[in-house]
């Protein structure tokens, strides 16, 4: 007899299936996108702002796409102002870009001072909390032991269930704060790692956000030039729009009244899809790959050889896919890649990966003519391209490259929150119905 999974596997497989000429007749917009890859308007949101193309009508009516230099924004400031300001004045920036995401506005002196210390204040966790994390099952998964201390959050919350703004500041603010301790924690409770576990280190209220995660992860205050590329990342990973996947995914939950523990869980959740936060992870394994077999790196032709290969599905994964070349909406640059990349060759430097860099450099140069050859598109290195290489040049393992990005991601998630809930609109898209009519010959089981 067939094995029950069997029939549900083929049965999936039967009825699941759609047909293109289904999707293009009624018009439906899978992936929220339309026919020309542009992103289907769904909201509206005052927190990040995403270009890389442009929209003109023709002559005969038509839309169409033109390719810009991309640009981010958060609450109207371009990022690259942002980050070259904090440089400008030598000081950490993501505690004032999680104010400015929440706020709307950026903080005088005195506001940013103690917005600063409510977040130190807040970074501890129950000590309930630290044992859930210490006697959970021996394992090496990251996403899943930090969704699973997140939604425990909410068994410490007074009133967790409130959508009271004031109630939602508290809440976002707490979690922001302890995102970086949960992320440390598991990953020194973890498996791999357990036999070693050192004391968890408490936070420490006078580092910044930056320098308390990596203090705790390496058991010791960073140097100044690490400290700040870290705070540097974290700033460039904080938000992108309402359009992503994790942060629709938390302004979805969150229309429906779910409180902020489940809402920002959603958000890790879709994070821990390989098609949005591993991205850098992808990456990493495609350039071992790629440094194993080209032997010359610096010969322009044996490296466009082999992304060639990589396209044609014949080396690495076999996916077709260059992984950190190209991106959903920005098209000729992303201005992330642009500021890391000088940072990155800069890291580079002091750990004695500049001859790695320029590998890196030169795949980023070399795969968007070749992209655009075969394929037809234009693209370029988006911010995973480099993020991983910077990472694990400041020692960061790979496992924990995906809830980084969830440690910065979240001042996103929890503005966009805020957000959704002040708006009030359950989101309800509608779906076709992919059968090709009713079914009224219902067949009584005794019959079937």
């Amino acid at each position: 007899m067939e094995n029950v999974l069997k029939i549900i596997e083929r049965l999936a497989l039967k009825h699941d299936k759609i047909s293109p000429d289904i999707v293009k007749s009624k018009n439906i917009k899978l992936g929220l996108r339309n026919e020309n890859g542009t992103g289907v308007f769904v909201g509206i949101t005052s927190k990040g702002q995403v270009i890389g193309y442009k929209k003109e009508i023709q002559g005969d009516g038509s839309e169409k796409k033109i390719d810009l230099d991309g640009e981010l924004y958060y609450c109207g400031y371009n990022v690259k102002d942002l980050v070259r300001h904090h440089q400008k004045e030598g000081r950490f920036g993501f505690e004032e870009t999680i104010y400015l995401l929440l706020t709307g506005e950026l903080p005088n002196k005195k506001h940013l001072d103690t917005f600063t210390s409510e977040l130190a204040q807040r970074r501890r966790l129950p000590e309930e909390a630290k044992k859930i994390i210490l006697n959970r099952p021996p394992h090496d998964d990251q996403m899943g032991p930090l969704h699973t201390i997140v939604s425990a959050m909410h068994l410490f919350d007074r009133n967790p269930d409130s959508t009271d703004i004031n109630d939602l500041s508290r809440q976002c603010i707490d979690l922001i704060a302890k995102f970086p301790t949960i992320v440390a924690y598991n990953y020194h409770a973890s498996a791999g790692h357990r036999k070693e576990l050192p004391e968890l280190l408490d936070p420490r209220d006078d580092y910044s956000h930056a320098e308390n995660f990596l203090y705790m992860l390496h058991g010791k205050k960073p140097d100044k030039l690490t400290a700040h590329l870290f705070d540097m990342m974290l700033v460039l990973h904080a938000e992108h729009g309402g359009g992503n996947n994790s942060t629709f995914t938390v302004r979805t939950v969150s229309s429906s009244g779910a409180n902020s523990y489940m809402a920002i869980c959603s958000g890790i959740a879709s994070l821990s899809g390989h098609l949005h936060g591993g991205a850098n992870e992808a990456v990493e394994s495609m350039m071992e790959n790629i440094k194993s077999h080209v032997k010359d790196w610096d010969d322009d032709d044996e490296v466009s050889s082999y992304l060639e290969k990589i396209l044609d599905k014949k080396v690495n994964d076999r996916s077709g896919k260059i992984y950190g070349i190209g991106h959903a909406v920005y098209t000729k640059s992303d201005p992330r890649a642009l500021i890391l990349e000088h940072k990155a060759e800069e890291i580079a430097k002091k750990s004695g990966m500049k001859k790695e860099f320029n590998l890196y450099r030169k795949v980023a140069m070399l795969a968007p003519d070749i992209v655009l050859k075969k394929k037809g598109k234009v693209a370029a290195a988006n911010v995973d391209f480099y993020s991983g290489f910077v990472y694990r040049s400041m020692g960061i393992p790979k496992d924990l490259f995906t809830p980084i990005f969830a440690m910065s991601r979240v001042a996103g998630w929890t503005a966009h929150r805020i957000e959704e809930i002040i708006q009030g609109k359950l989101i309800r898209p509608s779906y076709y119905s992919s059968l090709p009519g009713l079914r009224k010959d219902y067949v009584p089981l005794s019959f079937r």
